[in-house]
């Protein structure tokens, strides 16, 4: 078992040039049986490819004089083959008070943050984790739990770039009872992890509740979930590269925005859509873990709908995309809607408004005889005494210094004020349409309120009504 292990773990490290000969290569070591056997099959290879090892241990402090032994334990196998040890004493529980994150992510941040000093300290280009077959099989099973998409199901890679430096993973093609073998016909000693046993931990529960309860039906089921992997990786990196292709081809970008032109992004297969827009995204600089589905979808629609001319997207607080007609711009900077106005006329009958994608339908009909109740004016619909207005009314944006007299209350507020008292999104005040008299006087605020002018009462003898009608 012995040569056949090592061999197998020599032939993925040519395969995939995981370490190349001369390299200093940090290991991680934990002191259980996986980085225990890790250490010892590299220092194995060490020779023949004039490796220099260096041992990295963290000691989160999680389990008190349990976790000083591990670091004791981890010291003392260093000295014995003759490797120089770095221990890290890291309070992750007062990391965790700081900074609210879950235990575990506040460990590997820390712990990661660690070696990455140390292949600094030692000039290292490699630092070598002991993940294997089995962990990757629970992570994508984790995945597949949480909700996940093809990038998602090709697992942990055997390599990537971080830092300037690789992290690699010599075991992922390696199954646990392997390595245990390994290391129980070498007699090597290792730790035992209690809190491997926990399962307020929900990778414990896969491994501890899932997976055994899943075996029912599919002995092979780690072996299954790790030619899934094998088969994503190969199609996720196939549509990556189209996707960059393409990313290429039809985007313009300039510092803080991207431009696309609809036509070029609606010829795409809905795969290409997506993947298209998680690029552009990630080159915006936003955080990819906050690239979920219902996200990307709102976008890809906001651009495949037909009917929609000029629109305005808030993704986040970092994100804006701009529709112009063809023109999809993605930018980090709150646009600046252009400022608009449309006069209505006595004969107007209807008005579009495709800055908020909706129309005002105006009717001018005779007063009624019936109480003034029927004229009762809401957010969407205004009735105005015609006799009173100061014609020719105009539909605008607001401007610097818009006052407002709303009815119901006495004096007059900055309209500003009123849609930040209200909460009212950014990308909508700049678009929200105002009834002006033609004295300057804001009569109504479509979709928000009216003012106190032009009420309708039992004098009046012409209505005009207005309704906002969204498109």
């Amino acid at each position: 078992m012995e040569i056949d292990l090592v061999a197998k773990v020599e032939q993925r490290i040519i395969e995939e040039k995981l370490v190349d000969p001369g390299d200093v290569v940090v290991v991680a070591v934990s002191g259980g049986p996986d980085s225990v056997g890790l250490l010892h099959v590299l220092f194995a290879l060490a020779e023949r490819y004039s490796w220099q090892l260096v041992v990295a241990h963290v000691n989160h402090q999680f389990r008190g004089a349990e976790s000083d032994a591990e670091a004791f334990f981890v010291e003392k196998l260093s000295d014995d083959l003759g490797l120089p040890c770095e221990i890290g004493v890291i309070d992750v529980p007062a990391y965790i008070e700081e900074t609210s994150l879950n235990g575990q992510a506040a460990a590997r941040e820390k712990r990661y943050e660690f070696l990455h000093q140390i292949a600094a300290k030692y000039s290292a280009k490699r630092i070598a984790f002991a993940h294997h077959a089995d962990d990757q099989a629970e992570t994508v099973m984790m995945r597949i739990l949480r909700g996940t998409g093809p990038s998602g199901l090709v697992g942990m890679p055997e390599r990537r770039r971080e830092k300037k430096v690789e992290l690699i993973r010599p075991f992922l093609r390696i199954y646990k009872a392997d390595i245990v073998n390994y290391c129980a016909q070498h007699e090597m000693a290792y730790c035992k992890d209690s809190s491997n046993e926990l399962r307020k931990y929900f990778r414990n529960q896969i491994r501890l509740d899932v997976m055994p309860m899943l075996k029912q039906y599919n002995e092979q089921l780690p072996e299954s979930l790790n030619r899934l992997t094998d088969l994503m990786r190969a199609e996720d990196d196939y549509l990556a590269k189209e996707a960059e292709q393409i990313f290429r081809r039809i985007t313009t970008f300039q510092q803080a925005c991207c431009r696309i032109v609809r036509r070029d992004f609606t010829e795409l297969h809905v795969a290409l859509q997506r993947r298209l827009i998680k690029l552009i995204l990630n080159c915006l600089c936003l955080e990819r873990d906050r690239l979920d589905f219902t996200r990307i979808e709102s976008m890809r629609e906001l651009i495949l709908q037909d009917k929609v001319s000029n629109q305005i997207l808030q993704v986040d607080e970092q994100v804006y995309i701009v529709r112009e007609y063809e023109s999809i711009q993605f930018q980090t900077f709150a646009p600046s809607p252009k400022p608009y106005a449309y006069e209505v006329g006595l004969d107007t009958s209807e008005l579009s408004l495709p800055e908020v994608e909706a129309k005002l339908i105006c009717s001018w009909v005779p007063a009624s005889s019936k109480e003034t109740a029927v004229y009762f004016s809401s957010a969407t619909d205004v009735f105005l005494d015609l006799d009173q207005l100061n014609l020719p009314l105009v539909v605008r944006s607001r401007k610097t210094g818009d006052r407002f007299e709303p009815h119901g209350l006495n004096g007059s507020k900055k309209v500003k004020d009123m849609f930040i008292d209200a909460k009212m999104p950014l990308s909508r005040r700049d678009v929200i349409p105002l009834l002006v008299d033609a004295s300057g006087q804001i009569l109504w605020i479509a979709g928000f309120r009216r003012s106190k002018h032009a009420l309708v009462g039992p004098d009046t003898v012409r209505v005009l009504h207005m309704k906002l009608v969204l498109k």
